[in-house]
């Protein structure tokens, strides 16, 4: 992608040359997506992230960011709005571990670059895992459960449920083997 500055705070991506319209549906399906607004905004949100510390643009940072979209593949704008903050958050993230391995100022100021570039982590690690549940669903979740049995003890191994007995009314517990 390119950009071409239209004014001192904005600038306008635009295609390879006789490409456009290859270009446009790339960038619609990048964003998973067929609204042209969508992906407008969103590449406005981009060129926000992707601002150096001068001001400029780097279109490099840009191209990286949709690389990073097309990589998650979104399948609707949900997803892609996703890719967009995970992309977003990232290039922040780099931003400020850029400044922070400069080495100088004060301790304070460092201080206060490792905890945002910790909570920018956090941030893009959980955006990783929402990702994940959109894609494969719920929870993964694992039970263990450790069980002592001593010298002559009994154990049953399964499922245990209580059957009723007809008439009487009570309970006695049978082993359920998954069968």
């Amino acid at each position: 992608m390119k950009l071409r500055r239209v004014n001192a705070n904005l600038t306008k991506a635009y295609p390879p040359d006789g490409e456009a319209k290859i270009w446009w549906t790339r960038l619609k399906k990048a964003f998973g997506t067929r609204s042209s607004d969508f992906v407008n905004a969103s590449l406005l949100q981009l060129q926000t992230a992707a601002r150096l510390p001068s001001g400029g643009i780097s279109e490099i940072a840009l191209n990286a960011a949709l690389a990073m979209i097309e990589a998650a593949d979104p399948k609707d704008e949900i997803v892609g709005a996703l890719a967009v903050q995970m992309a977003c958050t990232h290039t922040a993230t780099m931003a400020v571990l850029a400044r922070l391995g400069g080495g100088g100022g004060t301790e304070r100021r460092v201080a206060g670059l490792g905890s945002a570039a910790a909570r920018l982590l956090r941030a893009y690690s959980g955006q990783v895992e929402v990702l994940r549940q959109l894609r494969h669903g719920g929870h993964q979740s694992m039970r263990v459960e450790h069980i002592h049995i001593n010298d002559g003890g009994q154990a049953v191994i399964g499922n245990v449920q209580p059957a009723r007995s007809g008439a009487s009314g009570s309970t006695e517990h049978r082993a359920n083997d998954g069968k």
